[in-house]
């Protein structure tokens, strides 16, 4: 049991980086690079909203936490350069960075941790980590000792104090963050081409702006698969972090690039609305999840690339059980199940996929397998936008295919107005005692407890755990091995 921990920053934060226009420059010029992503994202301030884009562009580059995450998972110090945790795990004292500034110009101080802790838990807060912050009263004991109260026990605080709804924002800016994103990172915000690119540069008045060695970062955006691979090939970027898995042997055979493999902690689901009837029955989940192979599934959207998962956990994961044998593919059990139901087949629902390649692939063989059983999956193809609008705000789906990257993201479930509609009174009492017990053996007791439950809820076809493919040019260093949470390091990156 963790009783008492205080950290302290070793060394000068690195900020190193990326990105051009276009990528024939970028190879010619060793003070910039061009990243690709799959998806634009809606704005750029992640404390606004819930797509995993936006942290991919701003997080430790225009915008930074307290903590940390580090590509093996680890956390280290970043505006806060040492901490104390109380022995019962509630009570965390944060020494601040000094002589650290907002792009803006205004200071970075307790008090500006303070805000942005109350705003983020705040009524009007539309943090997807709401509660969390919720849970938290922030005091300020001078400019740099702030200590956080936490209602609950939860070990895994300065990891979650790490991640992109962590960010603390300026007070005077902080509304038109999503827009005009003023943070203490090494980068500002140049240019956003909508539909193309953004583009981030070096702040000269970056509190280490000496380390900063690549001055300009170009994030292109790129949703089809074939151009993915075409703008590689064409050397129009330098690197695709979780790039389409297509074509991986011919990157792999080609000197001119390196190929990185990552692991995760993704959860790739067929979500079902809970809500919904004939999907309010358990049964019909069951039958679902029963009409599923998982490693055709695997074969289909990632090319191969994933672990099966039988609940939202994935293997390596504190407190993981392996629940793939709980809803295992069985055609016959499903279609008994779908008449104990009394479903008449054939059964239609609607399948909403969002763009990237996993989702609109994947659903082609899950609809392929559905039908086997007499449901039809009929496929509606939807842009970013109106996912996280119609799909993830207003809950209008039967079915749909996304991942979720978030490490630490069981508490989903115990939100009854969550999307996906799940409201059981026994998980919200495991989560309870999960949250609230500090015995390393009996919180993994617990979250083994927690996963059982949902694969026998068959609350989503629980799919795999992703592996991302990065294909990179061989002369750029820095880059993450693994990808606990989706960012893009700037600083971590250099041409060798």
């Amino acid at each position: 049991m963790l009783n008492r921990r205080t950290v302290l920053a070793t060394g000068a934060l690195t900020a190193v980086p990326l990105s051009t226009p276009l990528g024939a420059l970028a190879q010619g010029r060793k003070d910039a690079v061009t990243l690709a992503m799959t998806l634009e994202p809606p704005g750029l301030d992640p404390t606004a909203g819930a797509a995993s884009a936006i942290a991919e562009i701003v997080h430790y580059n225009i915008f930074e936490s307290l903590t940390k995450i580090n590509a093996d998972g680890t956390v280290s110090p970043l505006l806060a350069e040492g901490w104390e945790v109380s022995p019962d795990l509630k009570t965390y004292t944060f020494k601040l960075r000094r002589n650290v500034k907002f792009s803006n110009g205004e200071p970075f101080n307790a008090a500006t941790v303070k805000f942005a802790f109350d705003r983020a838990g705040g009524d009007k807060s539309t943090n997807k980590d709401k509660r969390t912050f919720a849970n938290l009263t922030t005091q300020v004991v001078d400019d740099y000792t702030v200590v956080l109260l936490n209602k609950e026990i939860d070990p895994d605080l300065l990891f979650v104090l790490g991640q992109a709804t962590s960010i603390i924002v300026e007070p005077k800016s902080a509304d038109t963050n999503a827009t005009k994103p003023v943070g203490t990172g090494p980068y500002q915000l140049q240019a956003w081409n909508k539909g193309s690119s953004v583009v981030l540069t070096a702040w000269d008045a970056y509190r280490d702006a000496k380390a900063i060695k690549i001055k300009r970062a170009t994030f292109r955006f790129i949703a089809d698969p074939a151009a993915q691979v075409a703008a590689l090939l064409a050397g129009d970027v330098d690197a695709f972090p979780r790039v389409t898995p297509r074509s991986v042997a011919q990157f792999k055979a080609n000197p001119k690039f390196q190929v990185v493999v990552s692991g995760s902690r993704a959860k790739t689901i067929l979500a079902i609305n809970n809500a919904r009837k004939p999907l309010d029955d358990v049964r019909v989940r069951r039958a679902i999840a029963a009409a599923i192979d998982r490693k055709a599934v695997i074969e289909g959207a990632g090319d191969g690339y994933g672990a099966p998962i039988g609940s939202h956990y994935v293997p390596g994961a504190f407190g993981y059980v392996d629940t793939t044998g709980i809803n295992p593919f069985d055609i016959e059990k499903s279609k008994r199940l779908l008449a104990e139901a009394g479903i008449k087949t054939p059964l239609e629902l609607t399948l909403t996929l969002p763009p990237p390649p996993y989702a609109r692939q994947g659903g082609e063989v899950i609809a392929a397998q559905l039908a086997k059983v007499g449901i039809i999956a009929k496929i509606q193809n939807v842009e970013w936008a109106q996912w996280l609008s119609g799909t993830y705000g207003n809950k209008n789906y039967d079915l749909t295919i996304v991942s979720h990257v978030e490490p630490f993201d069981l508490g989903n479930f115990a939100k009854p107005d969550y999307y996906w509609g799940y409201n059981s009174p026994k998980f919200n009492d495991l989560f309870n005692q999960i949250k609230n017990t500090a015995r390393p053996a009996d919180r993994a007791r617990l979250l083994g407890e927690a996963q059982r439950l949902l694969a026998n809820d068959a609350v989503h076809g629980f799919l795999y755990s992703n592996q991302w493919i990065t294909v990179a040019n061989k002369n750029l260093k820095g880059l993450w091995k693994d990808m606990p949470v989706f960012v893009n390091d700037l600083s971590a990156l250099s041409w060798g």
